[in-house]
C-alpha cells in the first residue's frame, strides 16, 4: 500500500511537461516536412514537371496507406505495445519515409535508369512524382501513428491534471512547425541556389528530414522516461493498460453515437484545413499576383493565433468546459473565412485583407482543436482509447487522402480557385450542423463536453 501512494513521475511537474516538450518537438518536426513542398509548389511544377494535378495526387500520397487500413492497425499496436514502441516505430517510419521523398526529388535521380523506367508507365505522373508520393506514403504512415501515439501519451501523463492544457499547448508547438516552413522552406531553397541560380528543391526536404531524426532521438529520450513511469506503477514493459486489450473491443467504439459525431466532425473540418494549406502559396500568388515568397511570407502567419490561443482555450476547457460550443464557433468562422477566400478576396485583391482572413482563420484552427481531441477520452474506454483516435484519424485521413485529389482536378479544370475555396466553405458547413447535433445528445446523455476537465 506504501508503494502505491508514492509520488509517481508524472506527478511531478517538470516531469510531465518535459516529456510534453519532448514528443512536442517531434511533431513539430513532422509538421515541417508535412508542408515542406507547400511553399515550393510553382518551382516543383516548373522545376520537375509537374502540374496542378500532379501536386493534387503527391500531396493525398501522404494519406493513401492510412486510408487503406495502416491506421486501424497502427491503433491496435498502441494499446497492445504501448506508447514507447510505437513512438519509436512511427519516428523511424518518418525518417525512412522523408529519405525516400528525398532521393525522388533530388537532381541525381532525374536521369536514373529507376527516373526513366516509372516515367515509362503512367507518364501524366512523372516518375519523381511517383518516388516523392511513395516516400510521403511512408513517412504518412509514421506521422498519423506518431499523432494518435502522442495524444495517447499526453492522456497517460496528464490523466487528471491538465491535459487539455497540455494538448493545447502539443498542437500549439507542432503549428509553430507551419510558420516555420512557410518561412523558412522558400529562404533555404534561395540560399542553395544552383550556379545559374535556380532555387534548390532539395536542400529543404534534406534540411526538415535532418530535424526528423532528431524527433526520433527526442521519441527514445521520452521512452526511457515513460518506462521509469511504468515502473512505478507496477505496468509492463510493454506500458499498456492494466486491463487486457481485445480487438473485440472495437465494436465498443464502432457502436457509439458520440465516437461517429466526433469522427466526422474531425474529418469535415480538417478536410477544409490541411488540403488548404498545400495549395495555399499558390491560391495567394493567382488571386494577390505576387511573388511565390510574398505569398509564402504571407500565409506563414496562418497558425500564429491558433498556436498563441490554443494553449489558453485548453486551459479554458480545463478550468470552464464549454467544449462543443467551440466545436461549433469554430466551424462557423471556418466557414466564413473560405467563403471570403473564395468571393470577396478576388474583389479586394489587398495583402492586408488577405493577412486578415488567413489570421482568423487560425482562430478557427485554435477552437477546434482545442476542444475536439481532449473530448475523446470523454465518450471512449481508456481501453481502447488509443483504437479511437486511429479510428479518427483514418476516418480523418479518408478526407484528407481524397480532397486534395478533388482539389487538383477541380483546379486543373477550372482554372481558378473560386470552386475549390467553395468546396472547402461547404465542408465546414456540415461540420457546423454536425456540431450543433454533437451538443443535442451530450446534453441528452450526459457525456460532460461542456463541462471542465478538471474535477474540483
Amino acid at each position: 500500500m506504501t508503494q502505491k501512494a508514492a509520488v509517481l513521475l508524472n506527478d511531478k511537474a517538470w516531469a510531465r511537461w518535459t516529456a510534453l516538450i519532448l514528443i512536442s518537438l517531434a511533431m513539430f518536426f513532422a509538421y515541417m516536412f508535412v508542408d515542406v513542398m507547400s511553399p515550393l509548389q510553382s518551382l516543383v511544377e516548373s522545376a520537375r514537371g509537374w502540374n496542378s494535378d500532379t501536386f493534387g495526387t503527391y500531396a493525398a500520397s501522404e494519406f493513401i496507406l492510412n486510408v487503406c487500413g495502416f491506421l486501424i492497425v497502427a491503433g491496435i499496436i498502441l494499446d497492445k505495445m504501448g506508447v514507447r514502441f510505437t513512438g519509436i516505430l512511427s519516428t523511424s517510419l518518418m525518417v525512412v519515409g522523408a529519405a525516400v521523398k528525398y532521393i525522388g526529388i533530388s537532381d541525381a535521380f532525374q536521369e536514373s535508369e529507376i527516373c526513366l523506367w516509372l516515367n515509362s508507365w503512367w507518364p501524366e505522373f512523372p516518375g519523381s512524382a511517383k518516388m516523392a508520393a511513395f516516400g510521403f506514403m511512408i513517412f504518412g504512415c509514421g506521422c498519423e501513428m506518431a499523432g494518435i501515439t502522442v495524444s495517447r501519451a499526453i492522456a497517460k501523463w496528464f490523466e487528471g491534471k491538465e491535459m487539455a492544457l497540455a494538448m493545447g499547448l502539443e498542437m500549439a508547438i507542432a503549428r509553430l512547425g507551419v510558420f516555420a516552413v512557410f518561412s523558412s522552406s522558400p529562404a533555404i531553397s534561395k540560399m542553395f541556389a544552383n550556379a545559374a541560380g535556380d532555387p534548390s528543391i532539395v536542400a529543404p526536404i534534406a534540411f526538415c528530414t535532418v530535424l526528423l531524426i532528431v524527433g526520433l532521438i527526442n521519441f527514445i529520450v521520452f521512452s526511457m522516461m515513460d518506462k521509469k513511469l511504468d515502473s512505478q506503477k507496477g505496468g509492463s514493459a510493454a506500458g499498456a493498460s492494466e486491463e487486457e486489450f481485445k480487438v473485440s473491443d472495437l465494436g465498443k467504439i464502432l457502436s457509439s453515437k458520440m465516437f461517429w459525431l466526433v469522427a466526422l466532425l474531425c474529418v469535415l473540418y480538417y478536410s477544409a484545413i490541411f488540403p488548404f494549406q498545400r495549395f495555399a502559396t499558390n491560391f495567394l500568388e493567382v488571386t494577390l499576383s505576387i511573388s511565390n515568397q510574398e505569398a509564402a511570407d504571407l500565409f506563414r502567419w496562418f497558425p500564429i493565433l491558433a498556436m498563441v490561443l490554443t494553449p489558453f482555450l485548453g486551459s479554458f476547457l480545463d478550468h470552464k468546459g464549454k467544449g462543443a460550443t467551440m466545436l461549433m464557433l469554430g466551424a462557423l468562422i471556418m466557414i466564413c473565412c473560405h467563403m471570403s477566400f473564395a468571393y470577396l478576396l478576388p474583389m479586394y485583391p489587398s495583402k492586408t485583407f488577405a493577412m486578415i482572413l488567413i489570421v482568423v482563420l487560425g482562430v478557427s484552427f485554435s477552437l477546434v482543436p482545442a476542444a475536439l481531441w481532449p473530448s475523446v477520452p470523454k465518450i471512449i474506454d481508456p481501453v481502447v482509447l488509443g483504437s479511437a483516435y486511429s479510428l479518427i484519424f483514418w476516418i480523418q485521413n479518408v478526407g484528407l487522402c481524397l480532397v486534395p485529389l478533388v482539389i487538383g482536378k477541380v483546379l486543373q479544370s477550372t482554372g481558378g480557385y473560386t470552386a475549390p475555396m467553395t468546396i472547402f466553405a461547404s465542408f465546414g458547413v456540415v461540420a457546423l450542423l454536425i456540431g450543433v447535433f454533437l451538443k443535442i445528445e451530450d446534453k441528452r446523455k450526459g457525456y460532460g463536453l461542456e463541462l471542465p476537465n478538471i474535477k474540483k
